[in-house]
């Protein structure tokens, strides 16, 4: 350890396990640690987590990552980052959690729903976004009419409900606080993203009191204070993990799409305008700041690929080892229309049935898997083209950015050129980056794919497409 130094822990709670890595200034990574979390699901529509495990994760995960630390070493700053649109209600005087923590992935609040599709274009305004049961403000409902323990705290002035990132530092931090920062509050779809305040009018269609809602701060915010490993150390960003990844590699360029590739795949790009299909998203908001991007959702990428595995009965880990293989060696794939955790952007559509057209083993249907995720990512790569001034690359981050077949289709389809950075945790690097306790450039790139002519894989897209509007005229 350098003498003076100053190191930063940024929490990332994903699907799958919670993380705490420590940078340094340089922005290399010195320490880290991980703890895995149990999904429950039941049928097609549920789908949450156990709150004190994911609690316990998250203590467990920053315990040991610190330990890996000289006992002298100085950590600065800490900052969160979660899955944006996982809910929960907790008893704002306590934290004791009074609902599972519900997982974006989550549609029971389908119905309800499609009977505010009149206020569609009204919730779009305000939110940037598309009326989805994915997000957090009809599973609140859902909640307040559902859950006994819900319905009495908010009779007895004691019900707090609203992002996962809230019910973390009410539970994490000595303070106790009960706020939301803007980027999770927004995926509430409560928020108006505008103002970054709470909105009255969003509150009455989706039938949540704004009262059970905590107080909205900035991202970057005085929240409070963790106690891991021996240290007191001050929360002062939270954020969510798609917007955090953003900042991995510094200040997000216009001309750049950042695509995400992990449970599910995101592609966002820095802009003011809207377009159709696509979110107007909130990414960062300080006391004089405010910055937006247009942002694709592709909810079965790794998702996908596990889903395919289970149907088969091979084992994912084994898949996985064998997909750069298979996706060498699969010359006629099948076609795959994804819908894996319901269509997601430019589409829409959360009941969405997954198939394959056309036959194949297992190399060929992976393949597909893999190809439907390209396929995807292409008609949100389009629309973003129209709205403002051409892309110019494409950065790839997230665990299945690894597989190079993946990334050279993204490159060959596109005609834009990829660059892969060295880091992999790009979630909690672009987290940590936002204290401020990261004073290096962005990391070098350690892989660029160029552009190559891939006629086969033009003509698959093309028959995708028209697939897929034939499905969806027929749904």
């Amino acid at each position: 350890m350098a003498k003076g130094e100053t190191y930063t822990l940024s929490l990332d709670q994903g699907g799958h396990a919670s993380r705490a890595l420590v940078f340094d200034q340089d922005g290399r990574l010195r320490a880290s640690a991980e703890c895995t979390i149990r999904t429950r699901t039941q049928g097609r529509l549920r789908v949450e987590h156990a709150p004190q495990a994911l609690l316990a994760s998250l203590r467990k995960a920053a315990e040991a990552a610190l330990a890996r630390l000289p006992k002298r070493a100085e950590v600065g700053a800490a900052a969160l980052a979660t899955q944006r649109s996982s809910i929960a209600c907790w008893d704002r005087h306590d934290g004791r959690a009074l609902s599972p923590v519900i997982s974006w992935q989550d549609r029971r609040a389908l119905r309800q729903v499609a009977a505010l599709a009149p206020h569609t274009q009204e919730i779009r305004a305000l939110t940037g976004l598309v009326l989805s049961p994915h997000y957090g403000a009809s599973t609140l409902a859902w909640c307040l009419k559902h859950l006994a323990p819900v319905r009495q705290a908010q009779r007895q002035g004691r019900l707090a409900a609203g992002p996962l990132a809230s019910f973390i530092v009410a539970n994490l931090l000595i303070e106790q606080p009960c706020v939301a920062d803007p980027v999770n509050g927004g995926r509430t779809q409560l928020l108006d993203v505008q103002r970054g305040a709470w909105s009255p009018r969003l509150c009455e269609i989706f039938g949540v009191p704004s009262d059970v809602l905590p107080d909205c701060v900035p991202n970057a915010h005085p929240f409070g204070h963790l106690v891991a490993g021996g240290r007191r150390i001050p929360l002062t960003v939270a954020t969510g993990d798609q917007p955090a990844a953003l900042f991995a590699l510094g200040t997000p360029q216009a001309d750049t799409a950042y695509v995400n590739l992990g449970t599910g795949a995101f592609v966002q790009r820095p802009a003011a305008a809207d377009a159709p299909g696509l979110l107007h998203s909130l990414i960062w908001r300080s006391v004089d700041e405010s910055l937006y991007a247009l942002e694709g959702t592709v909810n079965g990428a790794g998702a996908a690929l596990a889903w395919a595995s289970a149907r088969s009965r091979f084992p994912l880990k084994k898949a996985l080892g064998l997909l750069p293989t298979w996706l060498a060696s699969a010359k006629e794939p099948p076609l795959f229309l994804n819908g894996v955790g319901g269509l997601g952007a430019p589409y829409w559509r959360p009941l969405f049935r997954s198939r394959f057209i056309g036959r194949g083993g297992k190399p060929e249907k992976m393949t597909a898997v893999l190809e439907s995720v390209v396929f995807l990512l292409m008609e949100n790569l389009t629309r973003m083209q129209q709205a403002e001034a051409p892309i110019r690359r494409l950065v790839a981050t997230g665990g299945h950015a690894q597989i190079d077949a993946l990334c050279q289709r993204l490159a060959d389809l596109s005609g834009l050129p990829l660059a892969r950075p060295e880091l992999h945790e790009a979630t909690a690097l672009g987290a940590a980056r936002l204290t401020g306790g990261i004073t290096a450039p962005a990391a070098p790139i350690e892989t660029a794919f160029t552009p190559k002519s891939d006629a086969a894989l033009h003509r698959r897209y093309a028959l995708w497409r028209e697939a897929m509007r034939e499905a969806l005229d027929e749904e």
